[in-house]
């Protein structure tokens, strides 16, 4: 296959996982509202853009971010040296959450919201310091995840444990979590799903998974992402404790 086709079915790719929203999208507009569309060349020159940023975005997963993580799993596992490959695990996950973009515009809105409702003082610095605590605290339960998931897949213990543990203990910590940040603890689990961590920790549990003998990448690689989404709940939930006090 020549790389002009390669590129061109992944445009079309990227096209088609497009397509649904703007299927929706143009229904709901003519035939529910029935309006036509506000700025039509601008939205047409929108769509065409967020396809085309798909297809980079998607050709970089596949070029570079999945196989990077892969190798450093091969290598890691090479070395023989479990804590390396632990605190691997845990700077990971901790680097691609503290950067990501979609946990600095929640825990700004937190903060700002949580001044305004008197729960912390109106300042600059006590916004400041609450919506940096959110972010440390948030980055440091991914890392923590991803950590114990590494070690799970070491071990060989099953997902299912860390699960049903995982959400009994955020079930119970939501009883004594004050009302303020209860919302925010649940969003705050989504923050993991972004464009650098899912693929990045998926390579690293996959290729984790493949190099140790007894492992299934399929049965054992898997699952980082759901214990990354679980743990900022249960932390966010404490940290407000630690902040507002019990409810």
């Amino acid at each position: 296959m020549s790389i002009l086709s390669y590129l061109v079915k992944r445009i079309f790719f990227a096209f088609k996982d497009v397509f649904p929203v703007i299927a929706v999208i143009t229904f709901f507009q003519l035939i529910v509202i029935r309006q036509p569309f506000p700025n039509l060349e601008e939205s047409l020159i929108g769509v065409t853009l967020v396809i085309f940023g798909l297809f980079i975005f998607l050709l970089g997963l596949e070029t570079a971010l999945f196989p990077i993580g892969e190798r450093m799993a091969n290598q890691f596992a090479s070395l023989g040296n479990v804590w390396w490959l632990i605190f691997f695990g845990f700077a990971l996950g901790f680097s691609t959450t503290i950067a990501e973009p979609a946990l600095t515009v929640i825990a700004g809105k937190a903060g700002n919201l949580a001044a305004e409702a008197g729960v912390i003082l109106n300042s600059k610095d006590s916004i400041s310091k609450f919506v940096y605590g959110l972010r440390i605290t948030v980055a440091l339960s991914v890392g923590i995840a991803i950590a114990l998931g590494v070690i799970r897949i070491i071990k060989g213990w099953p997902l299912t444990w860390f699960i049903m543990v995982g959400y009994a203990l955020i079930v119970l910590v939501t009883f004594f979590a004050p009302r303020e940040i209860i919302g925010i603890a649940y969003d705050s689990g989504g923050i993991t799903t972004s464009t650098i961590t899912v693929p990045l920790i998926t390579a690293l549990g996959l290729g984790l998974a493949a190099n140790i003998r007894g492992r299934n990448p399929i049965m054992d690689g898997f699952g980082l992402i759901a214990l990354a989404s679980m743990a900022p709940i249960l932390f966010v939930m404490i940290y407000g404790i630690t902040v507002y006090g019990l409810r």
